[in-house]
């Protein structure tokens, strides 16, 4: 089915699969290091489940509470629901048709050409890619599969562009969101009135103006300028095109289609790095991109700073997460980020453990459930039979972690009379300890499976 939708809102970051939008954002600790050190306390965290559901014309989003304390906490905001247009205000249009076309409607009265389609810059996107959206940056999608396309969508609301509060906010330049649903408006009106604030119906950007005014600032007719406003469109957010959707595309010669398919590689010169033409997504989807692998064990590949560089600008990172059947993932803690788990597929026992040696979390975690892990927190994972697939955003553009099992583990780095002093054992148990685990962070599970690991 096709569908596009027209959006725009804070530094945003996409995860698409097929077979959900979710917004986040983080306190950043300039701005709530107060908030982060003296008033939260997450002694319990949760897996997640949307609780407002929003139907469109071609699609559904599903909202997570953005109030619940560990949201609140991380600074974690989040929401579930080709080709893709991205609109960088000052940067050129530079797609144009090379011929007049025959449709279109632009021809003005007593003109004698018909009009010529220019916008700015298309990018194909497909299953398993990341896409970095700058703050304020309006953009549409559209579904030009013959599946349905889910995107897992992350907003960062304490970077510096943004100069309000931490409450999800997106505007739009099309449709009437108000005829959505009820879900997030509720979340919304909860907002205004603890706030003190008046409530208001939610529209397109354009509702709120004059009639007359938006037929000067366009230059045309009273009823073209009250279709942008939208007040009799109930399709929603998300909906249905009749037809193909025609934009200008260059053709992709096969070594261009090859290159996306294997992902593409950053050569920065200066120049196609700029903000009109930087690149904006990376695939971390495929099996050969994987930055560590075991074969017993699973995969993982991440998305950073180095290669995407505008993640540097957006302060954001990714990762994306396999484990096979009963495989283990050693205790690590993120050093310098919170992430945002989001289960794709299957389920694991997931336990989380805070500065204070306290179990948070220790529950199975399914696909489309979301738990929040914040920084220092100490996170395992162990995959059920079906094995455990999962996307993890991180609230800094180069997250780092620290494993406490394994080849490159804390304890793997401290001398033998340290750990068994440390833990009064003897010094061959201390060896054991140390050495037992040749992997570094995907592991076998020795205990299901009888095997012992040399990958």
């Amino acid at each position: 089915m096709a569908k596009s939708s027209l959006l725009s809102g804070f530094f945003c970051f996409l995860f698409l699969f097929h077979c959900s939008v979710a917004y986040s954002g983080r306190q950043q600790q300039e701005q709530h290091g107060q908030r982060q050190q003296g008033e939260c306390q997450l002694n319990n965290l949760n897996a997640q489940e949307p609780q407002h559901r929003i139907q469109a014309e071609a699609g559904v989003t599903e909202f997570w509470d953005y109030n619940d304390d560990q949201f609140q906490c991380a600074g974690v905001a989040a929401c579930r629901r080709g080709f893709q247009g991205v609109m960088m205000s000052g940067c050129p249009e530079t797609f144009q048709s090379s011929q007049q076309s025959e449709g279109g409607g632009g021809r003005r009265e007593g003109e004698g050409q018909r009009f010529r389609d220019q916008h700015q810059k298309i990018r194909h996107f497909r299953e398993g890619d990341v896409i970095a959206i700058p703050a304020g940056v309006a953009h549409w999608c559209y579904n030009d599969g013959d599946s349905e396309l889910v995107f897992v969508t992350v907003e960062d609301l304490g970077n510096n562009q943004n100069q309000l509060d931490n409450n999800p906010r997106k505007f739009f330049l099309a449709g009437n969101p108000q005829q959505q649903g009820q879900g997030q408006q509720q979340q919304q009106r909860e907002f205004h009135r603890r706030e003190g604030r008046e409530e208001h119906n939610f529209g397109n950007v354009f509702s709120g103006f004059d009639t007359e005014v938006l037929a000067e600032a366009f230059g045309v007719d009273r009823e073209t300028a009250r279709k942008l406003q939208g007040q009799d469109d109930n399709r929603g957010h998300i909906i249905r095109v009749e037809g193909d959707l025609q934009v200008l595309r260059p053709p992709r010669s096969r070594e261009e289609q090859e290159q996306q398919e294997r992902g593409s590689e950053y050569r920065a010169n200066g120049l196609e790095e700029t903000i009109c033409s930087a690149r904006l997504h990376e695939n971390i989807n495929d099996p050969s991109r994987a930055d560590i692998f075991n074969p017993r064990a699973g995969r993982l590949t991440t998305v950073n700073g180095f290669n995407l560089p505008i993640l540097n600008f957006l302060r954001l990172s990714a990762e994306r997460g396999v484990l096979y059947r009963n495989a283990l993932m050693a205790p690590l803690w993120k050093i310098n980020a919170h992430a945002v788990l989001y289960a794709t597929r299957g389920e694991a026992q997931v336990q989380i453990v805070d500065h204070r040696g306290q179990s948070v979390f220790n529950d199975r975690i399914r696909e489309g459930q979301l738990v929040v892990i914040p920084q220092n927190y100490v996170v395992t994972k162990q995959a059920g039979n079906e094995g455990f697939d999962w996307v993890a955003f991180n609230t800094h553009e180069n997250a780092m972690f620290s494993t406490l099992a394994g080849r490159t583990s804390a304890l793997r780095a401290m001398p033998v009379d340290v750990l068994a002093n440390a833990y009064q054992i003897s010094r061959d148990e201390a060896r054991r300890l140390k050495l037992s685990r040749e992997e570094t962070v995907l592991m076998e599970s020795r205990s299901r499976s009888g095997r012992r690991d040399v990958a």
